[in-house]
């Protein structure tokens, strides 16, 4: 049992790279299930109704999102529908969307939630307490649990990890764009990266073009963000489960880039 799972989708370019090498990391990994963070696959900010339906048709089963979620109005006219899209479950309640869902493939049910932190981030409601709540509804049905924690401080990330430790399948960062190096199973079986990286430009900030950013560092004026340009890059992790207790047994971080070229 395997999930593949590709990081924070940065624009036009996290969208070719998208296009161009989810379907040959399913034939290379050949996963259970593909989960794709897109909550900056429009132009860096929110997500579209057709790239949504992109991402389900370059294979991926489940849709991510994150505190850019509501960036881009367009979301509000399907994200009632959208099944297959999942925003931070612990927004307050009223709020449009799921913050999981279920995925049916052949004879297994796999739970695919999103979080997101408070440290640095809109003070929105207790991930952890959420995630208690969520966890007594969804381990009714499934032991495998993918979880999704769009978060700012690795502090926060790394809590995250130990308090759902043995109680899912994996706890997986994003919102940072830098893959980190720490991935890991934990004691009681849940595998763990801080942060998965970013799937689009490779030679901007964090996704965004250079300049800007140097001057609002150099400055401190406010500046126009947009989408880099040039080289691109995509960002994964693949995740091998005992599908007798939904436990992590491996997981392997994946980087493409002109310094980590892919390997069919």
């Amino acid at each position: 049992m395997r999930i593949l799972f590709i990081g924070d989708v940065v624009g036009a370019p996290g969208r070719n790279m998208i296009k161009e090498y989810t379907m040959r990391l399913k034939q290379k990994y050949k996963p259970t299930i593909t989960i794709i963070n897109g909550e900056n696959a429009a132009s860096g900010k929110g997500i579209t109704e057709k790239i949504y339906k992109g991402f389900l048709d370059a294979g991926a089963q489940v849709v991510t999102l994150g505190n850019h979620a509501w960036d881009n109005r367009n979301i509000f006219e399907f994200i009632e529908d959208a099944k297959a899209l999942v925003r931070p479950a612990n927004f307050p309640e009223g709020t449009p969307g799921k913050g999981y869902t279920f995925v049916k493939i052949n004879d297994i049910e796999i739970a695919v939630i999103n979080a997101m932190g408070r440290t640095f981030l809109p003070a929105i409601d207790c991930p952890f307490r959420k995630m208690d709540e969520i966890l007594e509804i969804v381990k009714k049905r499934t032991s495998y649990i993918f979880v999704d924690f769009h978060a700012e401080a690795t502090s926060e990330k790394q809590a995250m990890g130990w308090y759902l430790d043995g109680r899912v399948t994996a706890v997986i960062g994003t919102h940072t764009h830098v893959q980190t190096a720490d991935e890991r199973i934990l004691p009681k079986g849940t595998a763990y990266l801080t942060d998965v990286g970013m799937t689009g430009p490779y030679d901007g900030i964090l996704g965004v073009e250079k300049e800007p950013v140097l001057k609002k560092f150099l400055t401190t004026l406010p500046v126009r963000f947009e989408v880099a340009e040039g080289r691109e890059q995509l960002n994964g992790v693949v995740i091998d489960f005992n599908p007798k207790t939904g436990l992590a047994k491996s997981i392997k971080r994946i980087q493409i880039n002109n310094d980590h070229p892919f390997y069919e």
